[in-house]
């Protein structure tokens, strides 16, 4: 006999299950968003940090809490961050100060809504024709933030920082969507599932055009402030840039925020270039079809952030003069070389 409790727990259950499996939802929440995004962060600190001691032979880095591998160091900072008094400086744009961490923070995890773990279309978000058009056009909205947080501290360092930036953002963002978009001459085609289909195979459209993964790669890496061009925030200059004024949690949210973008930008390249979730093909069912494509591109992703975090160990920074004329003088020719170099493999069909 069913009782009434049962029937009242079948529904909530079966209403829970629903919202939290609807695919935006659990995209932009658990996997890859911002559950998983939480952990490889994590993960791609403790690397950084490590494999730049043992670089550079920083005993500190290198030797704190030995019995854990440094995780303690991991839960101090936390805990100072959290903890930390949040201070809103007196000649700051209040409403502007406290805004523009969260919303950049939001906006770089919104690409993820778009981009698919699996070709099973029960699991695919929404819209996919265009999916891999929307996901490059969002993630270019973070850096717009990134640039408010300059202007609304009403400090000389902290807008420096973000006059920084914004020299940045417009060269290297160029850079990074002419480089992503050299995949569609390739697949005919702005459907992400589609240019992951076309290469299961193995033919990964990055070893078809090397030129436009390198650049993407490079373009990323400028954009979200990684060595060798942690150049807006460069402590020895400008403090901490355009995060000068922030202290406690919202400079944590600005600190996690470039690894977060980081990793958003991950996913679309291994998506786009690295083949996704192939060798893999998804069958139906959740763990089958949605939880194993899953990890195949949480594994890769998380294999280019850590190539991304090494350079912090082996390359000094850049100056922006430099990074600016690698980029309009050498990398924005070649992001167009790079398309060139798809349009001449489609037309020759070298990609069926």
């Amino acid at each position: 006999m069913v009782t009434v409790a049962q029937v009242f727990y079948d529904i909530g259950w079966g209403i829970l299950h629903y919202i939290i499996f609807y695919p935006p939802v659990y995209q932009f929440v658990i996997i890859p968003g911002l559950v998983a995004a939480l952990v490889v962060v994590i993960f791609i600190i403790w690397f950084e940090r490590k494999a730049a001691a043992r670089v550079q032979m920083r005993y500190g880095p290198l030797e704190i809490s030995p019995r854990t591998g440094g995780a303690t160091q991991l839960i101090a900072d936390l805990i100072r961050y959290t903890t930390q008094e949040i201070i809103v400086p007196e000649v700051a744009d209040f409403l502007a100060f406290i805004l523009a961490p969260n919303i950049s923070m939001i906006l770089s995890l919104l690409p993820l809504v778009a981009v698919p773990m699996t070709s099973i279309p029960e699991y695919w978000p929404i819209p996919m024709s265009y999916s891999l058009l929307i996901a490059v056009a969002i993630s270019t909205l973070s850096p717009i933030f990134v640039v408010m947080m300059s202007w609304a501290s009403n400090n000389k360092f902290s807008l420096q920082g973000g006059i920084r930036e914004s020299f940045v953002v417009v060269a290297y963002e160029l850079i990074a969507v002419i480089s992503i978009l050299s995949v569609v001459p390739l697949v005919h085609t702005f459907n992400f599932v589609t240019v992951v289909n076309d290469q299961l195979g193995g033919r990964w459209l990055g070893l078809l055009n090397p030129i436009a993964l390198l650049d993407a790669f490079i373009a990323v890496l400028m954009s979200t402030s990684g060595f060798p061009f942690e150049i807006p925030d460069s402590e020895s200059e400008l403090v901490a840039g355009p995060y000068t004024e922030y202290s406690g949690l919202m400079y944590g949210l600005n600190m996690g925020g470039a690894y977060i973008r980081r990793w958003t930008f991950a996913i679309i390249i291994t998506l786009a270039f690295l083949g996704g979730w192939a060798p893999y093909r998804p069958s139906p069912g959740l763990v089958l079809g949605y939880l194993v494509p899953s990890l195949i591109v949480v594994v890769k992703a998380v294999i280019i952030m850590a190539i991304m975090s090494l350079l912090r160990a082996v390359y000094g920074r850049y100056r922006l003069d430099q990074a600016l004329s690698l980029a309009w003088e050498v990398l924005i020719p070649l992001a167009i070389a790079a398309f060139g170099i798809s349009i001449a493999e489609a037309y020759f069909g070298v990609v069926p």
